[in-house]
């Protein structure tokens, strides 16, 4: 039987060893033990919830720049049912680079837009429930992105359409276009059209948005150094076990 002086000889030890070089493996292994305890749905809900925050905040704050859809994948190009129109205005004296004109002014409008866009995506996000959340986590790469479009995508269209209205006016992008309508069909023997292109910028405008969120998600998912807090991390933990 080990006498009271060598037990505390041991002790006295051992606690110098863990002191002295253990600390490190001690607080490794309580972080394991911590991301080894499978979160709750509530947990999973707020993850999901932060992980689209993030995603929302970096594609507004990179679409909002100066330039930001105009250098970007998701540059916003004539309407396809326009190009006729186009390349019969260019021939009106006046209107040689409309082309140019009329994609810069979208592209400013969308870029104008975005920089209000916050608010409306954060009151979607919010809306997503904890009986959805494990689904989404488990699911596809862009699984939250696309669960965010299909159930928010039209609200935010018609409380979207204003500010795109709004932004448009800013940079006299629809006063222009409608100048291109009438140039267009004063010209001998067309057909007269009047396409929307509200609606059109609003679209484009949107999916460049859903589309960066899209991106961030997937980068959460996919890279682990992405997963800037300790909720990501245990959360999407869990999917990387699937």
């Amino acid at each position: 039987m080990l006498s009271r002086i060598t037990i505390s000889l041991l002790l006295i030890t051992t606690i110098g060893f863990f002191n002295a070089s253990g600390q490190s493996d001690l607080n490794k292994l309580f972080n394991k033990a911590k991301a080894a305890v499978a979160p709750n749905e509530g947990e999973i809900g707020s993850a999901l919830k932060e992980a689209l925050k993030f995603g929302v905040n970096e594609a507004v704050d990179k679409l909002s720049a100066d330039r930001g859809y105009m250098d970007s994948p998701y540059k916003i190009l004539i309407p396809e049912e326009a190009r006729t129109i186009i390349a019969k205005v260019k021939m009106v004296p006046g209107f040689q680079d409309v082309e140019t004109q009329l994609i810069d002014k979208m592209n400013k409008a969308a870029e104008l837009a975005a920089k209000k866009a916050t608010p409306i995506f954060v009151d979607a996000i919010t809306s997503l429930t904890i009986k959805d959340a494990m689904n989404i986590l488990m699911g596809e790469k862009d699984a939250a992105t696309r669960y965010l479009e299909t159930e928010t995508k039209t609200p935010l269209y018609n409380a979207f359409l204003p500010v795109i209205q709004s932004a448009l006016d800013e940079v006299n992008a629809r006063e222009y276009w409608h100048s291109v309508i009438n140039a267009y069909n004063n010209i001998p023997f067309v057909k007269k059209v009047n396409p929307n292109l509200d609606d059109y910028v609003n679209q484009k405008a949107l999916d460049g948005l859903f589309s960066l969120i899209e991106v961030k998600e997937a980068k959460i998912r996919d890279d682990q150094s992405q997963r800037t807090t300790d909720l990501l991390k245990r959360v999407f933990a869990q999917q990387d076990k699937k």
